[in-house]
C-alpha cells in the first residue's frame, strides 16, 4: 500500500496512475469524496482528512510501504509562508510518528536556494524542514510543468503565445506532470536507499520550443511572445492572484529567466524528461474533443 497525498491533482493523479499499472495499491487522504470519486471507483482506499491535520496525515501513513507527499499550490503566499510552513509541520509531526519505509517529496529546480525564489519558496521550507527526519526520503526537483501552458490551446490559434520566459529563445528546465508520477512511483517501488537523495527532473527547453511544438498540433505557426516584464502583475492579476500579491509569482519568474533556478546543483541526481510538449498538447486536446 502506498499513500499519494494530492491525488486530485496532475502530479498526485499521474503517480497514482502509475503506481495502479503497477498493480500497487494505493490510499490516498482526500477532503472530498465526491471530487475523488473517480479513484475509488479505480480501487483507491479513500482516507477523510488533509494535510492541515496532521492526525489525518499520520493514520493515512500507516502500513504504509511508502508515500508520496506535496504542498499545496499557493500563488499569493503570505509574506512569511505560514501557510506551507503549518502543512509542513504537520507533516513532519505524521512522518516522525508513523515513519513510513520511505518518502518521496515533489519539490522543484531552485529548492536549494533559500532566497530570491519567489513561490519556490515554500519547497525550499519543505526541504529544510524535513531536513531533521531520520527517514530516507527522495525530493524530486521538478522543472516547469509543460501542463502551464496548456492556456495556449486556447489563445494561440492567432499565432501567438505569451509567456513569462525571456528571452524566449533560453532554454530553462520543463517537465510533463506524467513524466513526474512515473518518477515518483519508481521510486516508491524501486530499491531502496538510506538517507535523503535529490533528484533534478526534467529537460532544457526555450519557449520557442514550446511555441513550436504546440503549432504542430494546432497546425499554425506560433510564436512564442515575452510578456513584458512592467505587464507581469496585471497578467497575473488576470490569472486571479489579488492586486498587490502578485510578487511571489513574478519573482519566481525573474529567478527561472536569470538562471538562479538551474540544473547542476552538486550532489543532486538528474534524470531527463522522456514527455514532449507536444505530447501534452496532443493529449489535452484529444481529452476535450473525446
Amino acid at each position: 500500500m502506498f499513500l499519494v497525498m494530492g491525488i486530485t491533482g496532475q502530479v498526485g493523479g499521474a503517480t497514482a496512475r502509475h503506481l495502479l499499472a503497477q498493480g500497487k495499491e494505493v490510499r490516498a487522504l482526500v477532503r472530498n469524496r465526491g471530487k475523488a470519486a473517480k479513484w475509488a471507483d479505480e480501487g483507491v482506499q479513500l482516507v477523510d482528512g488533509d494535510w492541515n491535520d496532521s492526525a489525518a496525515i499520520e493514520m493515512a501513513l500507516r502500513d504504509v510501504e511508502g508515500a508520496f507527499v506535496m504542498l499545496p499550490a499557493v500563488w499569493a503566499p503570505s509574506p512569511d509562508y505560514r501557510e506551507a510552513k503549518a502543512v509542513i509541520a504537520n507533516y513532519v509531526d505524521a512522518l516522525a510518528r508513523a515513519a513510513p519505509p520511505r518518502v518521496v517529496a515533489l519539490s522543484s529546480m531552485g529548492a536549494n536556494r533559500t532566497s530570491g525564489v519567489g513561490m519556490i519558496t515554500a519547497l525550499s521550507l519543505l526541504e529544510q524542514g524535513f531536513r531533521g527526519l531520520t527517514l530516507p526520503i527522495a525530493y524530486v526537483r521538478a522543472g516547469g510543468f509543460f501542463e502551464n501552458f496548456l492556456y495556449g490551446l486556447h489563445v494561440a490559434q492567432g499565432g501567438t503565445l505569451p509567456v513569462y520566459y525571456s528571452p524566449t529563445d533560453r532554454k530553462s528546465t520543463m517537465v510533463a506532470t506524467d513524466d513526474i508520477g512515473a518518477e515518483v512511483a519508481a521510486l516508491l517501488t524501486g530499491p531502496a536507499w538510506s538517507g535523503h537523495r535529490f533528484i533534478e527532473l526534467g529537460s532544457m527547453v526555450s519557449a520557442d520550443e514550446v511555441a513550436t511544438q504546440l503549432g504542430e498540433v494546432l497546425k499554425v505557426d506560433v510564436q512564442a511572445f515575452a510578456i513584458p516584464r512592467a505587464g507581469w502583475p496585471a497578467a497575473f492579476e488576470q490569472l486571479g492572484i489579488p492586486k498587490g500579491q502578485t510578487g511571489p509569482a513574478e519573482a519566481m519568474f525573474d529567478a527561472v529567466n536569470s538562471g538562479w533556478m538551474a540544473l547542476g546543483v552538486e550532489g543532486a541526481e538528474h534524470v531527463p524528461g522522456k514527455t514532449f510538449a507536444r505530447d501534452v498538447f496532443a493529449a489535452a486536446r484529444k481529452a476535450a474533443t473525446a
